[in-house]
């Protein structure tokens, strides 16, 4: 058995399902929602390329390297994709990324909710040694969402990659460790049982 296997994760807020082929329509109506994909600096699939993006993530899945969720919301909406990518099992370290949500859900609970999960799995499960969330240097909103779960700044890797129009990307590199991880969990677990 592989050591991140396929696993539907839940709390009051958001489920995580293996993404499988036929949440595509559904996550086509999610993508809309905000038209993510415009964005320079985003990855976000458009509608259009939604089947190829699933396709992209579940041969990922089957080579070890990544293993892709389907988010839903409390009323049981799909409203996104994550993943645990850039797997080693070896060292026991993964990281989350390649998420996007619909608008909507922005400045909610669910981001929140759906880290919890997949990190409460990570280290309590799959006993991972750190874990790793990268975006683009320039994406202030997703760095200050990776902030306020608790993770700590690595480092700029400058000239990264190649953004989608050619630029050169500038990633900047968050992660949680093992021994972080408590204070973490106490902490996403104040943010999401304090009054609204």
């Amino acid at each position: 058995m592989p050591w991140l296997a396929p696993v539907t994760l839940t709390n009051p807020y958001v489920r995580l399902e293996p993404l499988a082929p036929g949440h595509h329509d559904a996550l086509c109506e999610a993508a809309r929602d905000g038209e993510l994909w415009r964005l320079w600096y985003t990855a976000v699939p458009s509608p259009e390329g939604m089947a190829a993006e699933i396709e992209r993530r579940l041969a990922l899945q089957a080579a070890g390297s990544m293993l892709p969720f389907t988010v839903f919301d409390a009323s049981d909406r799909v409203v996104g994709m994550t993943t645990y990518m850039h797997i080693d099992a070896k060292h026991h370290r993964v990281e989350i990324g390649s998420t996007w949500t619909a608008s909507s859900a922005h400045r909610t609970p669910l981001n929140t909710a759906a880290k919890r999960l997949l990190l409460a799995h990570a280290f309590e499960q799959l006993e991972c040694i750190a874990v790793e969330f990268r975006t683009h240097r320039l994406n202030t909103q997703s760095r200050r969402a990776i902030e306020r779960l608790g993770a700590q700044l690595d480092g700029i890797l400058r000239a990264h990659q190649r953004a989608s129009d050619g630029s050169l990307r500038d990633t900047a590199v968050y992660s949680i460790t093992a021994a972080e991880w408590p204070a973490v969990r106490s902490h996403l677990d104040w943010q999401l049982n304090k009054p609204r």
